[in-house]
């Protein structure tokens, strides 16, 4: 989420429920240029300390991609037969759910317990869904574990498993989707921009500042149930540019060009 180049950092200044914070605010502070998402975000850089005219809002870099997704013209693509997975293929003309939902790793001991929550709230809603699998964070072993035992004693022929997409293609395919569950921050994100309804699920996200296309629900799954076919009724949601407008590469690289460099820094308060 804090993403360093030589004097600089994009990210900087948001808040998240997970340990990774402590490390993006630290590399806020090597650094001399701050390029921020949005504006909650620029003014955490300056009251850690920095100074003002270091701080740049330009978006987030990950929706310029989202941008060009959206803008390519790019002909519809068959996921089972260009990535394989595991399950049954449904027809995602249909209608369909994207599932992520990755380990906290202040919660780690809790992973297994969590995602059974969701496994069962979304076979009870029984809508179509693309599950992908987590991320390599502390607790990943127990969501795959409960994914793997869920998937091996239970009949759902709607549910489809995915490894990884690469990321044009993820987001093409959560652009189609009726609704993100889990706790991703591509629903925060790429969510707000593409207007896809989420049900964000537990404290991974807390703090990031959130479109209105979000719904957050405790580890519980009468309540991501009852989300879920919530965002289902509601449909697509107006796009919000709350992490940007697609242009941020375009922005950074012209301030780049612009300014002088230094390794000077000094304390402003």
């Amino acid at each position: 989420d804090g993403i360093a180049s030589g004097d600089d950092v994009v990210a900087g200044g948001e808040v998240t429920g997970s340990i990774d914070e402590k490390v993006r605010h630290a590399v806020s502070k090597l650094s001399n240029i701050h390029f921020v998402s949005n504006d909650d975000a620029a003014e955490r850089v300056v009251k850690m300390g920095e100074a003002p005219d270091s701080v740049y809002t330009v978006g987030c870099p990950s929706i310029d991609l989202a941008r060009r997704v959206t803008t390519s013209g790019a002909p519809p693509y068959n996921p089972f037969s260009a990535y394989g997975g595991v399950g049954e293929p449904f027809d995602p003309t249909d209608g369909y759910l994207v599932v992520m939902q990755h380990p906290v790793t202040t919660e780690y001991e809790s992973a297994l317990e969590q995602i059974q929550e969701t496994l069962e709230a979304v076979a009870e809603v029984g809508h179509p869904a693309f599950w992908f699998w987590p991320n390599v964070d502390a607790g990943s072993d127990l969501i795959s574990k409960g994914i793997r035992h869920f998937r091996e004693t239970r009949e759902m022929d709607h549910l489809y498993f995915f490894k990884n997409l690469a990321p044009e293609d993820f987001l093409r395919l959560l652009q189609g989707a009726d609704c993100l569950v889990g706790n991703s921050s591509v629903g925060i994100r790429e969510g707000a921009y593409l207007g896809v309804p989420v049900v964000n699920i537990g404290n991974r996200q807390q703090g990031r500042q959130r479109g209105p296309n979000v719904t957050d629900v405790p580890y519980d799954r009468t309540k991501i149930m009852e989300a879920i076919r919530a965002q289902l009724s509601h449909g697509p949601h107006d796009p919000a540019p709350v992490y940007g407008d697609g242009l941020a590469g375009t922005r950074i690289a012209d301030l780049l060009a612009e300014m002088t460099l230094t390794v000077k820094k000094r304390i402003t308060y």
